[in-house]
């Protein structure tokens, strides 16, 4: 294979690896942050189901959404720069569609732990869940990158852990102020 087919295939690799990366971490620790905060709130699983569901919607379309934009100016910026053919330049739907995919997957994690839960443990085992996914993303984007598993899947892990517990305290904190 030619170098400029190895760039080509590398690059196009590249940025639907990061788009899934993205749209998976994004995915477990957003919806997982709302639940958390919900569930700060609330016991009621409805309320729960309910707002889960929503991120978890909402954010799927927003990451393929922003995904599709942010890679079109990408691909509009090579255009203009260089004379490639059509097939050289980063596709915006296989990185929208890779987001997508990966921030429903993602953030299926949490939503279906916090559901399944019993009310009891539903905190622990939703944190516990995450967190087993949250090391499972940084050390697979860590491995396919060659980068240090240690840290990446630190990164993510605490990332994770301060934004789920930002998000409980609001929602323990607003729902003692409203009830």
């Amino acid at each position: 294979m030619p170098d400029s087919d190895q760039t080509k295939t590398s690059n196009a690799t590249l940025n639907k690896l990061r788009a899934a990366v993205l749209g998976a971490n994004d995915g477990i620790v957003s919806t997982a942050s709302v639940v958390m905060g919900v569930a700060g709130a609330t016991t009621e699983t409805k309320a729960i189901l309910t707002a889960g569901l929503a991120a978890l919607v909402a954010g799927a379309l927003s990451m393929a959404l922003g995904e599709y934009v942010s890679v079109s100016s990408q691909r509009d910026a090579e255009k203009v720069s260089a004379a490639h053919d059509d097939e050289e330049f980063t596709n915006p739907w296989a990185a929208a569609i890779a987001s997508l995919l990966a921030f429903t997957v993602g953030g299926l994690v949490p939503f279906v732990a916090v559901i399944l839960s019993p009310v009891e443990v539903r905190l622990p085992l939703t944190v516990a869940a995450v967190v087993v996914g949250l090391v499972i993303t940084g050390y697979s984007s860590a491995t396919v990158g060659n980068a240090s598993r240690t840290r990446a899947v630190i990164r993510v892990v605490a990332g994770g852990l301060i934004a789920m517990a930002v998000t409980y305290f609001v929602g323990t904190l607003f729902g003692a102020a409203l009830a």
